[in-house]
């Protein structure tokens, strides 16, 4: 199971590109809910799944009709159980958390729950929510998992590549248009939040069950070259000509083309995987 928000869906979707081909038509499928993405593999009596779940933490975009951008969006902090409770028994868990974290102070609730429809919130420092947020998931795999049982995983922050003048482009926009990657990243800055990066460091290594750190970051940073641009499809629908034509506007320099770059993290993760057997 993938649990986190839409890139480590991008991840999911990789993986059942890369092992679907293996498994006739009429042994496999793929059902959608509202926060759970099934695909079935009858023969092998197994799933891969995804969880929606972008801040781990309860928050008021939780359902994913709200996931559209124009919900401020905030989080109730301590609040894992609600999520957590759909994780248990798996066999890999497969965690991300990071986009969702982009501004620089974060709108916590204060009190009540927004299934009472609360909204009074505070504003909190975004790393010291974001600490907040990974020690209650550390404390939910510490209580939940048996490791015996399960492995657990956290894929390190996917880099965006919003603005070309990281990589000396003057004249790009975005990443429209690019199709080779980086050649030096010495001399160039996209923007990872490096300090997000080590806080999910420093508290995995904290967790007394084993969790292994997949740290696709750096090696992605290069890959300016690599995302859906203007041939993403927003909501299940692609862009119109007249989107495509406001690369500024609507370029996607987020999430990742298939085939592509997240096949390459679940490689990273394969090889974690079987070296455990």
């Amino acid at each position: 199971m993938f649990v986190g928000d839409s890139l480590n869906f991008n991840q999911m979707l990789s993986m059942v590109c890369m092992v679907q081909s293996a498994i006739p038509p009429e042994k496999k499928s793929i059902s959608y809910a509202t926060y759970i993405t099934v695909f079935k593999m009858e023969d092998y009596n197994a799933t891969m799944e995804f969880y929606w779940a972008p801040f781990l933490l309860e928050s008021n975009v939780d359902p994913p009709m709200m996931r559209d951008g124009t919900v401020d969006p905030v989080v109730k902090l301590g609040s894992i159980s609600k999520h957590g409770d759909n994780w248990k028994n798996v066999d890999y868990l497969v965690f991300n958390t990071y986009i969702w974290w982009r501004y620089p102070t974060m709108k916590v609730l204060q009190r009540g729950s927004f299934d009472d429809g609360a909204t009074d919130s505070i504003d909190m420092d975004q790393n010291v929510a974001y600490e907040s947020a990974l020690k209650s998931w550390a404390k939910w795999v510490g209580e939940n998992v048996d490791p015996n049982r399960t492995s657990v995983f956290f894929i390190s922050a996917a880099p965006t590549h919003m603005k070309s003048s990281a990589w000396n482009n003057t004249s790009g926009i975005m990443c429209s248009n690019e199709t080779t990657p980086m050649l030096n990243m010495s001399t160039s800055e996209v923007g990872t939040n490096w300090l997000l990066f080590e806080t999910a460091e420093r508290v995995i290594r904290s967790i007394k069950v084993p969790v292994h750190f997949v740290n696709i970051t750096g090696l992605s940073e290069y890959r300016k070259d690599a995302h859906t641009t203007l041939y993403s499809a927003p909501g299940g629908k692609l862009l119109t000509q007249e989107q495509k034509s406001d690369p500024a506007r609507y370029a996607d320099c987020a999430h990742w083309c298939l085939p592509g770059l997240p096949d390459t993290w679940n490689e990273l993760l394969f090889t974690l995987i079987i070296s455990q057997t």
